[in-house]
């Protein structure tokens, strides 16, 4: 555990985002080994399904996740004010949650797989493959939730380092089972599935094993678990909107992958590495972006506001700066990125074209990121919602659609950074208005 209310706070929030980066870094290791093994090893219309499944598990999981963040905000607000007995009733009450959520979840997902691959119009050679992976990934979901609930309860406690070494264990079992299965076994998509399946279980069980045995709070025992109503409610409150936000979100990647289906299963899977290229250089941000609210939660409930002003603008400048450097790195080596995942010319030179319109744009992603860190860890979720959605269904899709009608494929990745400049002015008015500080739901002088 970490207390974030006291230090320097650059320092600080550098210290406590570098083990989240590292096992950000090997929890996409779990997407792209999959992708590098099935898109060299199976093919490109496969390398395209599994790329197509990752829409429909946002979607399916994000309002669970969502208002699993409401969670983490209440226990690092609780942990800035020293209320030790409420994060244990709020930790009780998240893994409730989250096993019945798991269970509606993989029910949901395993009957409607095939009637939500073609929604969006998913080729007919993809189909079949796409189902055989999603289905698998669903049965397993449980495991995801509890690791991944996990991984944020320790996050609110200011612990980053914990979730970081289960990471990598997690990470190197599912390499090893990936080319066991789809190498060795033959197992087609089936084996990418099941070894991701495997490695959550098996890390989820040991890291609940490590925490009963040795960590100060958290001790999860099923015979005493408890369910407390108004910590559930706050944590709706915070994390419902949050919830519907990437639930949205989720939806309209499917609709956006509905609109690069259109374009043939060579566009589909350069979409899918691109993405996964993406999804690493967004890592430092986003994990600036959790570890600021983490700091934000804590300092607010310790009614130190002036501590959350300097955290911003140091994280704003740090996230900045990886961002330029990412994108120097990127854009002269793109080929060459999107040649580690397949041999496919088509593929490479799409997703590479994709890689250098959306890098240089990459600096509106962080500035969106961080506000959202101040917001979300001072509990106020509901405009950033609006925001979101407005850049994402008024501004991105729609744009996606009508540039793709004349500018081909292409077209769909310049709505991307569009969607990010709307998203970040948005939340900078917001941020400006100083609304944001009325939100927090724990002060140490209410206690």
């Amino acid at each position: 555990m970490k207390d974030l209310t006291s230090g320097k706070e650059s320092k600080l929030i550098r210290q406590f985002a570098t083990p989240m980066i590292l096992g950000s870094i090997f929890h996409q290791l779990y997407n792209v080994v999959d992708s590098i093994i099935v898109g060299q090893f199976i093919g490109k219309a496969a390398l395209a399904a599994v790329g197509a499944s990752f829409p429909v598990i946002f979607a399916l999981i994000s309002l669970i996740f969502g208002i699993g963040s409401g969670f983490t905000i209440i226990i690092s607000q609780y942990f800035g004010a020293k209320d030790y007995k409420s994060i244990k009733k709020a930790i009780d009450t998240m893994y409730i949650f989250f096993f019945f959520a798991a269970i509606i979840v993989t029910t949901l997902g395993i009957i409607f797989s095939d009637d939500i691959f073609r929604l969006i119009k998913l080729p007919e050679n993809v189909i079949p493959q796409a189902s055989t992976y999603l289905k698998i990934f669903l049965s397993g979901i449980v495991f995801f939730f509890g690791f991944n609930g996990t991984n944020s309860i320790l996050r609110g406690l200011g612990d980053s380092k914990t979730p970081l070494y289960f990471l990598i264990a997690s990470t190197i079992l599912n390499i090893i089972l990936d080319l066991l299965f789809i190498i060795v076994f033959k197992m087609g998509v089936a084996g990418a599935a099941l070894a991701t399946v495997i490695s959550q279980a098996l890390v989820f069980i040991s890291i609940i094993i490590y925490l009963n045995k040795f960590h100060q709070i958290i001790h999860l025992s099923f015979s005493k678990i408890s369910f407390d109503k108004n910590i559930f409610k706050k944590s709706i409150k915070i994390g419902l909107p949050s919830g519907i936000q990437q639930t949205l979100v989720g939806v309209g990647m499917m609709a956006l992958m509905g609109i690069v289906s259109g374009f043939g299963t060579s566009v589909i899977a350069a979409y899918t590495v691109a993405s996964r290229i993406e999804a690493f250089t967004k890592i430092p941000v986003m994990n600036y972006s959790m570890a600021l609210s983490t700091f934000v939660g804590q300092n607010l409930g310790a009614n130190k506001i002036e501590r959350v002003k300097k955290g911003f603008n140091s994280t704003l400048l740090m996230s900045g700066l990886i961002c330029i450097i990412l994108a120097v790195f990127i854009i002269p080596f793109r080929h060459y990125l999107i040649g580690f995942f397949t041999n496919d010319i088509d593929v490479i030179n799409i997703g590479a074209k994709y890689l250098i319109i959306v890098t240089p744009f990459y600096i509106l992603f962080s500035t969106m990121f961080t506000i959202n860190g101040v917001l979300r860890g001072a509990g106020a979720t509901l405009i950033p919602m609006f925001v979101t959605l407005i850049s994402l269904w008024i501004v991105r899709i729609p744009l996606a659609y009508y540039f793709s009608n004349f500018m081909g494929v292409e077209g769909i990745w310049w709505a991307i950074p569009a969607a990010w400049a709307i998203g970040m002015c948005g939340n900078f008015i917001y941020y400006s208005s100083g609304k944001w500080k009325k939100k927090v739901v724990v002060k140490a002088n209410e206690l």
